[in-house]
């Protein structure tokens, strides 16, 4: 299913599935100057390219690797629509690594990209690195009028669970910078029009502060990641066993060092 709101001179595209709406999760792409930023996930394959016969954009960006945003890269490539990505994330959806069965139950298991990519210029959209989330991980800035595409920087202030792979403090300098911009409009892509972006944005930073400092400060008296999770964000939950570890309140506390 496809969804189309208008901001202006923004279109967000809000892809979700029956299995997603169930598991709570929708994810958007991102029309602006004739660009697309992201693809939205492999099981709204079908709706991206009824929309991009439609629209033909100039070129699309991927944000990062993660099959909500990249999960349609093949199909892309396959139209000869030029593509900017990062070489890492160009690197993982070529060989994309194994997902968890929650993951291609709400998103759908990507197709590998095997076709050749015609590079492109996003000008006047800046390409900014902003890891954490992801190691690759990007926003997409346009300067002139002061609009962020944050792809999965924000998500939301007290976000309480993480995958393993992500890395707090690298998050929390992609903050620093983002909110050096000063940015007036924000785009999440599973939040949408973010109001009041930079308080936001430092409320999140704060947040991520306290949790650095508080889980250092227990980890030096002697607790356990399990200790220090439970006694900074309460009891676990379902999700870890329904996700098979993929998301937890631990693996924050693990990635906040």
């Amino acid at each position: 299913m496809l969804a189309l709101e208008r901001y202006d001179d923004v279109t967000r595209l809000r892809f979700s599935t029956a299995s997603s709406r169930a598991l709570g999760y929708d994810a958007s792409a991102y029309a602006v100057r004739g660009m697309l930023v992201d693809t939205g996930f492999p099981s709204v394959g079908r709706d991206l390219a009824g929309w991009l016969a439609s629209q033909q954009p100039s070129g699309v960006i991927l944000t990062h690797q993660h099959e909500d945003h990249a999960g349609n890269v093949a199909l892309v490539a396959s139209l000869g629509i030029p593509l900017l990505a990062a070489d890492a994330t160009l690197r993982a959806v070529r060989a994309p690594a194994p997902i968890g069965f929650y993951r291609r139950l709400c998103w759908g298991s990507p197709e590998p990209l095997r076709t050749e990519t015609i590079p492109f210029a996003p000008a006047p959209l800046e390409f900014i690195p902003a890891p954490g989330h992801s190691p690759d991980h990007h926003i997409v800035w346009d300067a002139e009028r002061a609009t962020m595409f944050a792809g999965d920087l924000f998500l939301g202030v007290k976000v309480r669970v993480a995958q393993i792979t992500e890395h707090v403090p690298e998050l929390a300098q992609s903050l620093r910078r983002a909110i050096a911009l000063q940015p007036e409009r924000l785009f999440c892509a599973h939040r949408g029009l973010v109001p009041d972006p930079v308080g936001h944005l430092r409320a999140k930073l704060q947040w991520l502060e306290w949790l650095m400092e508080e889980s250092a400060r227990l980890h030096a008296s002697g607790r356990s990641d399990p200790e220090v999770a439970r006694a900074l964000l309460g009891r676990e939950g379902f999700l870890p066993i329904f996700t098979g570890g993929g998301l937890s309140k631990r693996n924050l506390i693990r990635v906040s060092r």
